[in-house]
């Protein structure tokens, strides 16, 4: 069968019911058969269900979903996105070892990097996202990562995978990359060499903004490293919140195709709109890296970034002025979201990092909806216009 088929078809275990679609199973322990069966199932001799911090039916059927769609051997699903990013690499990383990361990375991650980790010793090195020879060269002895987003938060950057996949293979490092833009439904990192590949489920795979949650996936020698870790540190993804998330994998492929369409005939109207610089989009023409995006995505995902020619005062006025996007911190969501990225959620930079990673003053980042294009277009219309 087809991944998309299977991502509706993967199910968990049944009840005695026999049930068609898979119950919730909201329960924080589970009952032994006897003192031999509990004895079995904590020395991992055995197959079973302890506490849902440790496993849970609704979690592992979202891991196997999710396993199946990345062509990963293995997965653990978290309570949020950056609950997976760190527990990855709290996980795989001990004091004195390095990080070599792209330096365009969502804010969260950035302070990760920055604030967080340096307390145990361990630290991280940027590249320019398009620096190959910078990524080889900023490895050292003591690197164990390579870390990066593609297409990029926010300013869609693309990243060839297959070229830094290569080099960390010389080097004999890891290479991780957050998946959540593009989804497995447009693009698997490990089909193209990576190691890893990490979600922030609350986005595109929810996709309806109801629920948050994480996953890491990977080959099974790393999964067990993480569960060992995650398991006693306790970023466990709620049995109900993971219930919702494997159902919504069942739409993710029809709703991608969705975004995608609107997202790709909103960027090439904003492109022709006087009022704005550049628009980037994967799969535009125009866009620097297009010709990578589209050999290692299957369309251009459902976000696109433009820079208004009046810088903030611009930006402010053109959310203000919106009538049916959501102004929220979200994205990925079946609404329409219009986010500014210079005072959300990459305020926390000063204004050198920003302008470091792309964002500039101006940058407005667009998460397309599965409203009627049409629709779409009009509120940006109206917006555009009143913003200068």
């Amino acid at each position: 069968m087809k991944k998309e088929t299977e991502s509706i078809r993967i199910q968990s275990k049944k009840s005695s019911f026999n049930e068609h679609s898979t119950p919730l199973y909201l329960t924080s322990s589970y009952v032994f058969e006897d003192a031999e069966d509990m004895r079995a199932q904590f020395a991992e001799e055995k197959e079973g269900e302890i506490y849902s911090r440790y496993a849970n039916p609704n979690v592992q059927e979202f891991i196997d979903k999710m396993a199946n769609l990345e062509n990963a051997e293995g997965g653990w699903a978290t309570a949020s996105g950056m609950a997976a990013v760190f527990s990855f690499f709290g996980a795989l990383l001990s004091s004195g070892d390095h990080i070599v990361s792209a330096r365009s990375v969502f804010g969260s991650t950035h302070r990760l990097f920055t604030e967080i980790l340096p307390k145990w010793g361990i630290t991280t090195s940027y590249v320019d996202f398009d620096d190959y020879e910078g990524y080889e060269n900023a490895i050292t002895a003591s690197t164990k990562i390579l870390y990066l987003e593609t297409p990029s938060n926010p300013g869609l950057d693309i990243i060839d995978l297959k070229k830094v996949a290569e080099i960390c293979k010389r080097k004999q490092i890891l290479f991780a990359v957050d998946n959540c833009f593009a989804t497995p439904i447009i693009q698997r990192p490990l089909d193209f060499g990576a190691d890893v590949s990490i979600h922030s489920a609350t986005k595109y795979i929810d996709g309806q903004g109801r629920t948050m949650g994480g996953i890491i996936l990977s080959s099974s020698e790393i999964i067990e490293k993480i569960k060992a870790f995650a398991r006693h540190t306790g970023p466990a993804l709620s049995p109900f919140n993971a219930w919702v998330l494997s159902k919504s994998l069942e739409t993710l492929d029809v709703r991608m195709e969705r975004h995608c369409k609107n997202a790709l005939e909103i960027a090439k109207r904003l492109e022709c709109h006087p009022a704005i610089s550049w628009v980037k989009y994967p799969f535009l023409p125009s866009h620097p890296q297009y010709k990578i995006a589209t050999e290692q995505m299957s369309s251009g995902g459902g976000i696109v970034s433009f820079e208004l020619k009046n810088g903030l005062s611009a930006g402010k006025n053109f959310l203000d002025s919106l009538k049916l996007f959501s102004l929220t911190a979200n994205l990925g969501d079946t609404r329409s979201i219009a986010t500014h990225p210079a005072s959300t959620t990459h305020s926390k930079l000063t204004q050198e990092q920003r302008t470091d990673v792309g964002i500039s003053d101006g940058l407005v980042r667009l998460s397309i909806g599965l409203e009627h294009v049409e629709d779409i277009w009009a509120d940006l219309i109206g917006a555009l216009e009143k913003a200068n």
